[in-house]
């Protein structure tokens, strides 16, 4: 259950944990002092999303009034671990998921761990980069032969990365049978277990692994480098929603791929490095810096102008049809992603 730590306008809502970035945001100081905004005409959007710097292009969006310049106004309502999020989703208690595009997968195929059964309505409608993963490790393991008969931590062990974990394991000698996996929840959830020595190692996300490895853990490896090419986080709604609110979902688009041109722009930089701040007063300075340049990678930070990895998309579909059960060949991106309201919204910038 999420533990709801205030909500005001144009403030975030998080999961309580012992992690300094799940800790509640404060307003974004520029958008607050853009009070000449334009009404939001097409009305009220809920966002939710997992804790982490991941949510930057939204923090920008709010903080720059981009959101509100298109007509809705945004707020972003933390979730603590995949199967509540997707429960939620599928209950509507919320409109769009910024969720692992596995978590899409997994559901339209009657395949995830809560017991909402298949969700054929989920669909992802933009993409937004890679999830930014690294296998974090216990300052005493340092490679992945030792994990070999060690327990490791996912969110959920049928959906989010676990698959993207048994795959990174494999790839370096470890078959299933090498090890354990524990479920831990989310990204909050899993960092702290691993601080509680619950577990030895899990994939987290940045700026997770920095402050990870600010404490003394081992990243063993990024993902992307042992498994190429990945989609990871997706905007991702209902399809009935959709239908009836295209409105709202393109001009959503719209505000999210100009932040993400916005934090890309150089002369944004301190700027950009402030809003984080902001809505983190808890990270330091000097972890909002490298956190910069980790998710603002030429080649490896967010996706430019939003676009789903069609490549990467392949490899969220190859690994659910090498380990998910039951069985399935899943080989149809389009199954999965509607392109209509992305192409939209492209036309219409």
């Amino acid at each position: 259950m999420i533990s709801t730590l205030g909500i005001l306008r144009r403030r975030i809502t998080f999961a309580a944990g012992a992690a300094v970035i799940a800790c509640a945001a404060l307003p974004a100081l520029a958008g607050e002092a853009n009070s000449g905004a334009p009404k939001a005409a097409l009305g009220e959007l809920t966002v939710n999303v997992f804790p982490g710097g991941f949510n930057w292009p939204s923090y920008v969006a709010i903080a720059k009034g981009m959101f509100e310049q298109r007509g809705i106004h945004v707020t972003l309502q933390g979730t603590t671990g995949s199967v509540a999020q997707m429960t939620d989703l599928s209950q509507g208690k919320y409109d769009i998921a910024m969720t692992a595009l596995d978590n899409v997968v997994a559901y339209v195929e009657g395949e995830g761990e809560a017991p909402i059964g298949a969700q054929p309505d989920f669909v992802a409608v933009m993409g937004s980069d890679s999830s930014f993963l690294s296998l974090v490790a216990q300052p005493d393991v340092k490679s992945y032969e030792q994990l070999r008969g060690r327990t490791l931590s996912v969110d959920a062990r049928t959906t989010g990365y676990a698959f993207v974990l048994y795959e990174m394991l494999a790839r370096k000698g470890l078959g299933m049978n090498d090890y354990t996996v524990e479920t831990a929840g989310g990204m909050v959830q899993r960092w702290q277990a691993l601080q509680d020595k619950k577990q030895v190692a899990t994939l987290l996300s940045t700026p997770f692994n920095i402050l990870a490895r600010g404490a003394g853990f081992n990243q063993i490896d990024a993902a992307t480098d042992v498994i190429g090419a990945y989609q990871g986080n997706v905007a991702a709604t209902r399809r009935s929603w959709a239908k009836h609110n295209k409105a709202k979902v393109v001009a959503f688009i719209q505000a999210y791929v100009e932040a993400i041109d916005w934090l890309y722009d150089p002369k944004n930089h301190d700027e950009a490095i402030q809003i984080l701040l902001t809505n983190v007063p808890q990270m330091s300075p000097e972890l909002a810096v490298t956190t910069y340049r980790e998710l603002l990678d030429p080649k490896k930070g967010f996706f430019r102008k939003g676009r789903m990895d069609v490549p990467g998309i392949r490899t969220v579909l190859a690994l659910r049809t090498r380990y998910a059960t039951p069985h399935k060949v899943l080989n149809d991106p389009v199954k999965y992603y509607d392109g209509t309201y992305y192409n939209a919204a492209m036309k219409q910038k």
